[in-house]
């Protein structure tokens, strides 16, 4: 019974490793491109251009940062480092929100990937519900948000930034063509990925954690009513108040958490909750710790409430909606996780393996130019992540190697 008990355990290690690294090849060429974009924005851009474009906080502002959220498709954390460069350089709050959002929730990408795990109503509740989410946190912001916070959000964000105020009078059409330029965008590309490097492997590995370890009675119990075909308001709404919960502790990026969101539907989880669990992309630990590097702890705080009150608002309308038209998704017809085939030979092998060439070529080019300072682990956070990050990385060498050596 024990060599039983033993060799399950190993087999869901096994599964657990697998997942976390799938997943994360899933979402690796996002990440590359996210950063990308991020990079050139803040080499490339300047503040007086982005006061211009977006400096308002009127309907073009929002309506501007929601298009070019949309056509810069990156990871959430790849959009934190977008927007930050966006406000940084002048961009009005909201429309910056109206960025992170949309490139979060309004990307091609990430509809083929909710496509693949989940049915085609989550695919229109997603991109539906992406422009509800704008709609309703431009409302809430003008509502509640402090102008002095934002200031101050600002002064932050532009140390994390490093703006440099000479910088403004470069041109950047002499810049995008020159070495140095593009010199510049290698060095950001680094730093961006040495930021959040940490996070991202804990994350992801707790999302195979999840997927392989955790039964299902134990989200029937989380959610309430779930398992049920029939639920009423309480239900619904007490749903979308735990999907953000269970995100906060388990997600690492925009993509990333599709998978466990079609864990969620399949063990009984309403459409309202798995809608709200995918849309806390933006409310979990990774991303809260990023956005007070950002901007400060009380900025990213008042930050994550506005995303909560929206995000569970999205939900349970778009649920009522869909129930309306008589388009509520069945359960039945998502397959499980650990069973899904990551590595193939499609288009995420060809885009993975251009963004790994890339990445190579801009950590090269790094460390010719200026070399890597050590990393600041100073703080007692940092410390703890770094830790964990290396317990993360044993757990998955140990769980691809175990099912060999037992």
């Amino acid at each position: 019974m024990d060599r039983i008990a033993a060799n399950d355990f190993v087999n869901s290690w096994n599964a657990a490793a697998t997942t976390s690294l799938g997943l994360f090849w899933m979402a690796l060429w996002a990440f590359g491109l996210g950063y990308l974009i991020a990079s050139m924005i803040q080499v490339f851009v300047t503040r007086d251009r982005m006061q211009r474009a977006m400096g308002g906080a009127g309907w073009k502002g929002v309506a501007l940062g929601t298009g070019f959220g949309f056509i810069s498709s990156s990871c959430s954390f790849a959009a934190l480092a977008t927007t930050r460069s966006l406000f940084a350089k002048g961009a009005g709050f909201v429309p910056s929100l109206a960025f992170l959002l949309a490139s979060t929730n309004l990307v091609i990408e990430l509809g083929i990937v909710i496509g693949v795990f989940l049915t085609w109503q989550f695919v229109v509740g997603e991109y539906l519900g992406g422009l509800l989410l704008i709609g309703l946190t431009w409302l809430v912001v003008r509502l509640t948000f402090p102008k002095r916070l934002i200031e101050k959000a600002r002064e932050k964000a532009r140390e994390a930034e490093g703006e440099d105020e000479d910088s403004e009078t470069e041109d950047w059409r002499e810049l995008i063509g020159s070495k140095e330029g593009w010199s510049r965008v290698a060095n950001r590309y680094v730093m961006e990925w040495r930021m959040v490097r940490k996070d991202v492997t804990v994350g992801f590995t707790v999302a195979g954690i999840v997927a392989a370890f955790v039964p299902p009675a134990f989200f029937q119990a989380l959610f309430v009513g779930a398992g049920r075909g029939d639920v009423g308001l309480w239900e619904i709404v007490m749903q979308t108040l735990v999907g953000p919960l269970a995100a906060f502790f388990t997600f690492i990026g925009s993509m990333g958490n599709i998978p466990l969101a079609a864990v969620l539907f399949g063990h009984g989880v309403g459409f309202a909750g798995v809608m709200a669990f995918i849309f806390s992309d933006l409310v979990v630990l990774p991303v809260l710790r990023i956005q007070a590097k950002y901007y400060g702890w009380k900025a990213a705080l008042c930050i994550l409430g506005v995303f909560l009150v929206v995000l569970v608002a999205a939900a349970v309308i778009l649920h009522y909606a869909f129930a309306l038209a008589g388009f509520l998704p069945d359960p039945a017809a998502v397959s499980s996780v650990t069973d899904r085939q990551f590595f193939a030979v499609d288009y995420t092998l060809f885009l993975n393996c251009a963004s790994l060439a890339l990445s190579a070529a801009f950590v090269l080019w790094k460390m010719r130019s200026s070399g890597f300072n050590p990393s600041d682990t100073s703080t007692i956070s940092e410390r703890i992540l770094r830790l964990l990050s290396l317990i993360a990385f044993l757990w998955l060498a140990g769980g691809l190697v175990a099912p060999v050596l037992v």
